[in-house]
């Protein structure tokens, strides 16, 4: 499916915020952000669990389209993704985590991309042993430099695209949310500390 808008200024131009979508930030000044720039009816439930990985400790952003409509109508692609507020607090941030929505296909494998192969690698090995799959993603690697999650200081950042099944069972059942919450954080906790 095909963007309409190829920057966030073309969108804006011709959506109202609040109505047409809203952006929710929390800028903790922490060094990892975690976000959802497809959130509400663009890629479902990813603004969800975005905040659910930040807690109330991590920054926040998600980008949340509030009607229903085409996928493309308020899809920003991420390496051409532009909204200012995510610009900002991205920019700031040492490393961000990106929580994106694919199609469902034959597997729930969380697919891993991002320039930050280290932490995306460390996410991997965490969400395998809380007995998710994980996989890497040749599809939709999320490693271009402009991809908004390697907008942050270090140049580098994970995307993670979790198919629409996994994140209809993560929205339905909370302990499996916690488990994959849990571990991620754990990933980030590892690998920025010291």
């Amino acid at each position: 499916m095909v963007d309409r808008y190829r920057t966030f200024e073309d969108l804006a131009a011709n959506h109202t915020p609040d109505v047409d979508y809203r952006i929710r930030s929390a800028d903790r000044g922490t060094s990892v952000v975690i976000l959802a720039p497809h959130g509400g009816f663009i890629e479902p439930e990813t603004a969800e669990i975005a905040e659910a990985i930040a807690g109330r400790d991590l920054s926040f952003y998600a980008f949340e389209a509030l009607g229903a409509g085409a996928h493309g109508d308020f899809h920003v692609t991420s390496h051409l993704f532009d909204e200012p507020s995510a610009l900002d607090l991205v920019g700031r941030a040492e490393l961000a985590v990106a929580i994106h929505g694919r199609k469902d296909g034959a597997d729930d494998d969380v697919w891993l991309g991002g320039r930050a192969a280290a932490l995306r690698d460390a996410i991997g090995r965490a969400l395998r042993a809380a007995d998710f799959g994980a996989v890497p993603n040749t599809t939709l690697p999320g490693v271009h430099e402009t991809n908004i999650c390697n907008r942050t200081r270090s140049g580098e950042g994970v995307q993670l695209e979790l198919s629409r099944s996994l994140r209809r069972r993560l929205a339905d059942e909370p302990a499996l949310l916690e488990a994959f919450c849990g571990a991620i954080r754990q990933a980030i906790g590892a690998a920025t500390a010291g």
